[in-house]
């Protein structure tokens, strides 16, 4: 007896279960709404040698966004949540630009270049700091990270005394105000750290450890995989992802607020991520998917205010474009809504899913150890 194979679907609705589809076509409708208030928004112009133009900007401001996020990626795919970034950021500006302040001459390139290390080396620590109680220590992230992020901003404004210090620092400028090239030098920082970020992810095997100790800590620890070693990498690199932020926050302001500098960008950090389609249950996670959320929220941050939603509204506004995305992303949801035209399908199997990591269907060294050993529930190593 010949079973007849089940026919292929139709490509559209493939499209429709890739895990970018959704964050994308939002990105797409957010552009779009701006066209009837700002005629001009997809153009871009050339002065002085310079690229400008609303997209522009929008990747210009979104920059240190993006790179927030995508260390914030790493740390959530192994199953923990960094809250200390946004005053990682305001540590790196004020120790820098603290540096730079009292320097005789502020274009030095060498006085430049060692503020830089100093405030990243900062940020390093502080990565250090995050992974050693976590790993180490046992404690839980949302915990151990919440030390830096309260006592973090208060180190900041001790180094710049409560004040905000301004600096006229040309070469520091170029990397949150500069241009090269025709395009904001910023954007080539982030398209730098991205692509050694999936090149680190995806052509070798540290993105299958890092999913691994996100699905099962304990059943990676089985099979050899150093756990502690691994978190304590992804939050160092989170806080690095921080610092060079922080650079460019200060750079682009030509000044350190202790207070203010990347104040809640761990919460759009982390939309970001849950908008490109990671679990914040750990384990599969999508750089190119982050990158798109963060681009999806700072094109909403352009959009509110180029459609004048008032200023004591728009973080409801944000939060209802939000949710709409997120939902938009469920499985069930589109099944209860659209029917089978927009089904669970393929992508609709959870965090295993093909569609819904970007990563192929390969079993992880977590999964092997399953197979050989009785099911525990998931915990944390310590």
């Amino acid at each position: 007896m010949t079973t007849t194979p089940p026919a292929p679907a139709p490509r559209w609705r493939a499209l429709t279960q890739h895990h970018l589809f959704w964050p994308v076509a939002v990105l797409v409708v957010l552009l779009l709404i701006n066209v009837p208030f700002t005629p001009d928004f997809f153009s871009i112009k050339m002065t002085d040698g310079h690229l400008y133009g609303s997209l522009v900007s929008i990747v210009l401001f979104g920059s240190p966004l993006i790179l927030v996020a995508v260390g914030m990626t790493l740390v959530i795919a192994t199953g923990g949540i960094d809250l200390s970034v946004g005053a990682v950021v305001a540590i790196t500006g004020a120790l820098t630009c603290s540096y730079i302040s009292d320097q005789s001459d502020q274009d030095a390139l060498s006085g430049v270049f060692l503020a830089m290390g100093t405030g990243l080396v900062a940020a390093v620590i502080c990565g250090l700091w995050n992974g050693f109680l976590v790993a180490r220590m046992g404690i839980q992230p949302i915990i151990a990270t919440l030390i830096i992020m309260v006592a973090g901003r208060g180190v900041a404004q001790l180094i710049t005394d409560g004040q905000i210090i301004t600096i006229n620092s040309e070469p520091y400028k170029l990397i949150g105000g500069g241009y090269w090239l025709t395009l904001p030098f910023s954007i080539f920082v982030v398209a730098a750290v991205v692509a050694v970020t999936v090149a680190l992810t995806r052509k070798t095997a540290l993105g299958l450890l890092v999913e691994s100790v996100g699905g099962n800590a304990e059943a990676s620890r089985l099979v050899g995989i150093r756990s502690r070693r691994i978190k304590i990498m992804c939050y160092v690199f989170c806080a690095l992802c921080a610092g060079i932020a922080g650079l460019m926050i200060s750079s682009n302001t030509s000044a350190a607020d202790g207070n203010n500098a990347g104040l809640w960008i761990e919460l759009d950090a982390i939309l970001a991520v849950v908008i490109g389609g990671t679990s914040l249950l750990g384990g599969r996670f999508s750089i190119g998917g982050t990158v798109v959320g963060a681009l999806v929220i700072q094109t909403l941050t352009t959009t509110i205010y180029t459609i004048g939603v008032p200023t004591q509204t728009n973080l409801v506004f944000k939060a209802a474009v939000v949710i709409v995305v997120c939902l938009l992303q469920s499985p069930k949801f589109r099944a209860k809504v659209f029917g089978n035209r927009f089904g669970p399908g393929k992508f609709g199997s959870g965090k295993g899913a093909k569609g819904g990591s970007g990563t192929s269907d390969a079993a992880t060294p977590a999964d092997a150890a399953q197979t050989t050993t009785t099911a525990t529930p998931k915990m944390e190593v310590s």
